[in-house]
């Protein structure tokens, strides 16, 4: 696999706080774009002047500070078993370099926001729980197998991130075999009720071991994918069923055990169905009292406007995308710049809609698309070839970065409007004052405009199947 040098990232010093938007002139401009070797690229840097008058014969994309939406948790990926296993079987130098490409926001690209799993899912080598069969108590719970890989490749993460700069979170792909009416991991299947303390107590257990361990556990998501029967790991919640967990399992068992601080979301599955099950669960209030928020995947289609529908109708909800990648795995396709351009167009539309994070699926992978124990192989934005320890940068990396990078945690959006729909664009002012304005344009054709910010503008073009980050200081 060809290798791709990590020094194509430009490093990036952020502002001191407290910049009054009146006073931001300064312009400098990142670039990918196919058919280039940019990728991330600092291209120039350009001052904002006063703007001629506004015309029709002219394309603009007008950013206003002044209104301000939801606030940024943080943007990231998963930290998988497949992720971990993957790492660990690359040399020192390899392993340094995918932290720094990860997890440093000078040499990198910053990610702030993670997913861990609750014992095995489907990027794991093999089916496992933390408890013997049948120990409804839980006094056999160890997390033993997951301090081999994964505990300390998340330990190295959050090192090079910063602890404090790096939010974690956890969720279940199926409780134990014995739990469910199917008696197996997998296809699916439903948790009996008579062990729904249980399962929520192991959620607890989870969290406090891996405590133990310096890990925090941020908050976690009810039950990945509760509708989907797979042949991996997976478990069937209808909305009323997770409902009733939440009210009269998850919500007060976290309580009792001191956990009430960790953050609950359900769905935690596609945009197609999200207003309905969210809905559902929002509307009974003893349910929705332990709910922080709604989380989302991109598989299926697109219906992007549901993200919106529900922030909406629950303006106090949080909305977090947690999980998208692209797949099947196939080295042939691996350079094809769609890839990139779906993570774009995704991570714009969701953080318009109203997401406050955008969490994409393993980190990394190894040359098959795995390791995977029922072969559903697929793409992460690094792929590491275990036997020769070459490492491969997917565009989607870079498109990833074009958003993790600079629009740090506590950014809040702000409006960006394009006078055009060749383009689409989103933008924040982070916490320390300065403007990032992502623009993607995934067209044949280079794209003009005039960048519009508080009566004065700069004109840049947009070149044909391109992602820019404008950092606005």
């Amino acid at each position: 696999m060809k290798h791709i040098f990590i020094a194509t990232i430009a490093t990036l010093t952020f502002l001191l706080p407290n910049i009054s938007p009146a006073e931001l002139s300064h312009v400098t401009v990142y670039v990918t774009a196919r058919d280039t070797g940019e990728r991330l690229a600092r291209t120039n840097d350009e001052q904002l002047a006063v703007s001629d008058p506004i015309t029709e014969k002219q394309e603009y994309i007008f950013v206003d500070p002044s209104k301000t939406f939801q606030t940024v948790l943080g943007i990231g990926g998963a930290l998988t078993d497949a992720s971990a296993e993957t790492f660990y079987k690359l040399p020192k130098e390899k392993q340094r370099e995918i932290l720094t490409a990860y997890f440093d926001d000078k040499k990198g690209i910053g990610y702030s926001l993670g997913r861990t799993h609750i014992h095995s899912c489907d990027f794991s080598s093999e089916s496992y729980t933390y408890v013997q069969d049948g120990d409804v108590n839980l006094d056999t719970f160890d997390i033993s197998h997951d301090l081999k890989y994964r505990v300390p490749f998340i330990k190295a993460a959050l090192k090079t991130a910063g602890k404090d700069n790096f939010t974690l979170y956890a969720s279940p792909w199926s409780p134990p075999a014995w739990m469910k009416d199917n008696t197996n991991m997998l296809h699916g299947g439903h948790l009996l009720p008579k062990y729904y303390d249980s399962w929520a107590l192991y959620f607890c257990k989870f969290i406090n071991a891996y405590a133990k361990e310096g890990i925090p556990i941020w908050g976690v998501t009810v039950q990945n994918e509760p509708l989907a029967v797979q042949t991996w790991e997976s478990c069937n919640f209808t909305a009323e069923e997770e409902g009733e967990f939440v009210k009269h399992s998850l919500g007060p068992v976290m309580q009792q055990n001191g956990l009430g601080d960790k953050k609950i979301l359900i769905w935690d599955h596609n945009r197609g169905l999200l207003y309905h099950y969210a809905s559902t669960i929002l509307d009974d209030s003893a349910a929705a009292q332990y709910v922080w928020g709604v989380a989302f995947h991109w598989y299926v289609n697109d219906s992007f406007d549901n993200v919106k529908l529900v922030k909406e109708a629950y303006p106090q909800t949080h909305i977090l995308l947690t999980e998208g990648c692209n797949g099947p795995f196939d080295t042939n396709t691996i350079n094809d710049w769609y890839w990139g351009e779906r993570y774009g167009t995704s991570m714009v539309h969701d953080f318009n809609n109203g997401a406050e994070g955008w969490t994409d699926w393993n980190v990394l992978l190894d040359e098959k698309g795995g390791p995977n124990h029922v072969q559903n192989y697929c793409f992460a934005p690094i792929h590491a070839d275990t036997k020769t320890g070459e490492l491969v940068y997917m565009n989607s990396y870079y498109y990833i970065g074009h958003f993790s990078k600079f629009i740090r945690p506590g950014a809040k959006r702000i409006v960006s409007s394009p006078s055009i729909d060749t383009i689409e664009t989103t933008a924040f002012v982070n916490p320390d004052g300065s403007i990032a304005v992502v623009v993607l344009n995934t067209a044949d054709k280079p794209q003009t405009f005039n960048l519009w910010i508080q009566g004065k503008s700069v004109k840049n073009t947009s070149p044909a199947h391109s992602i820019i980050t404008f950092l606005i200081t």
